[in-house]
């Protein structure tokens, strides 16, 4: 996702990231938003690109149920390893994990885990969860995810930019130590990609979960 330097920031993190990141006091708003605008259903295929310690999952996988699958794509083997664990102690079925650049992996990689074997699939629905910023360049895995998804497929992108106000300051620091670029925006690219697009910003704008869906035809 950022190269050598990113791989290694959250090797080290990895142990303490759901506690480190700020998920429940800060973020955790975000991921619930963004999970509820995707809307993942019974046998959907779900496709999540930079899936981390699997935060993600818990919201997922219920959902999707034992027909359905969900993908985890992550470049970070540490962060994949808490990922593994998770689904290991809740037993999820149907839960494929990725080692993988999502700047650079091919779509057919992407597709053939989301299917069977000599069976590839198109992901039904495909989730960026405060992932796409993070990655260089990140235009690269926006045009991977959208050549995965089946037209009609829903995704979402829940991100980083700067809050309205004092707190500017203190998100610009804590973007940084993160790895996120807080001035990427990556959002612009649902407006322009996709149609019946909605957008919701939590923690003064600090926060923001765009959704829409793949053009149709």
């Amino acid at each position: 996702m950022e190269g050598a330097g990113g791989l290694g920031r959250y090797r080290l993190l990895a142990a303490g990231y759901d506690v480190l990141s700020g998920e429940r006091p800060l973020y955790r708003v975000g991921r619930l938003a963004g999970t509820t605008a995707l809307a993942p259903a019974p046998g959907d295929r779900v496709l999540v690109l930079g899936c981390g310690t699997g935060m993600d999952l818990p919201l997922l996988c219920p959902a999707v149920g034992p027909r359905g699958r969900v993908v985890g794509v992550d470049a970070s083997p540490a962060m994949l390893r808490r990922a593994a664990r998770r689904v290991e102690r809740n037993r999820w079925e149907g839960v494929r994990l990725l080692r993988a650049d999502a700047t650079t992996v091919a779509p057919a990689d992407l597709r053939a885990a989301l299917g069977e074997p000599g069976a590839p699939a198109a992901a039904d629905a495909v989730l960026f969860t405060y992932s796409l910023s993070l990655m260089r360049p990140w235009r690269a895995a926006w045009a991977t995810a959208l050549a995965c998804a089946r037209p009609g497929a829903r995704v979402v992108l829940v991100d980083l930019g700067l809050p309205h106000g004092w707190a500017r300051p203190l998100a610009r620091a804590a973007c940084a130590l993160g790895g996120s670029d807080v001035r990427a925006r990556p959002w612009t690219a649902v407006r322009a990609d996709l149609v019946d697009v909605s957008a919701r910003e939590f923690r003064g704008g600090h926060v923001q979960v765009h959704a829409g869906r793949v053009p149709e035809g």
